[in-house]
């Protein structure tokens, strides 16, 4: 038996295919969007996904001011920083950082769905949300994914 046909090929930064995807986030609930995204980010929908490499895709969210809260999370629901100092957290509601910053509250979300170490931070950096259905990237002929119809 040739045990050189079994060797398993990870990913490396020569090897990874990145492509950059549009995401249409307009009317979809914010956790299932997000999810989707945090898949699309990190690789996991290619077959040479490698955990410890940056071998997802670009992605380009659009329309994040449409994205949609279910019940009465958006008035129900808290979500706090802090300063630093003492007596120096913060509390908002979703209500609120939507009416200021449109675009945060996805990033947010997205953001605790990657990898809290290095890497998760680069992947972080290939995330492009704006409020909207305009982009900047229209150079790198970004192609539309349809998030409802991915597994």
């Amino acid at each position: 038996m040739n045990t050189l046909s079994y060797k398993t090929v990870s990913a490396n930064k020569a090897t990874v295919d990145k492509q950059w995807v549009v995401v249409d986030a307009q009317d979809m609930v914010l956790g299932r969007v997000a999810s989707q995204v945090a898949k699309l980010l990190r690789g996991k929908h290619k077959p040479n996904y490698t955990p410890n490499v940056d071998c997802g895709d670009n992605v380009i969210v659009i329309n994040a001011e449409k994205v949609q809260l279910t019940g009465k999370k958006w008035s129900d629901r808290t979500l706090f920083s802090y300063s630093g100092y003492p007596g120096g957290r913060h509390d908002k509601t979703p209500a609120q950082i939507m009416a200021k910053y449109p675009t945060r509250l996805l990033e947010h979300t997205i953001k605790g769905m990657l990898p809290k170490t290095r890497l998760g931070a680069q992947l972080f950096r290939n995330l492009h949300v704006y409020t909207g259905a305009e982009h900047k990237h229209e150079a790198q002929q970004p192609k539309l994914i349809d998030i409802k119809s991915m597994k």
